[in-house]
């Protein structure tokens, strides 16, 4: 189902790599009011943690990771990039 909603928004953004974002369940950080994003593809992982780390109003000495199919990507890594693999 996600991945279908995710070729449909391909297909009218191509720019834009659909992210859906959910937190673990053993993680005391705060909810997420936003789960679903559409970011630019040549976005890095460390922008979109940042991004992701303002909506939340996460303080600075909170850790936050980012994984993708319970890989952690590196902070460089380009959204498109990630996306494709």
């Amino acid at each position: 189902k996600r991945q279908a909603e995710a070729a449909r928004i391909r297909d009218k953004y191509p720019e834009r790599i659909p992210v859906i974002v959910e937190k673990v369940e053993r993680s005391d950080i705060p909810n997420i009011d936003k789960k679903k994003y559409l970011v630019p593809a040549d976005l890095t992982v460390g922008q979109f943690v940042y991004v992701i780390r303002k909506r939340i109003k996460l303080s600075a000495e909170k850790a936050i990771f980012i994984f993708v199919d319970n890989v952690l990507p590196p902070t460089g890594a380009i959204m498109s990039a990630i996306y494709e693999e």
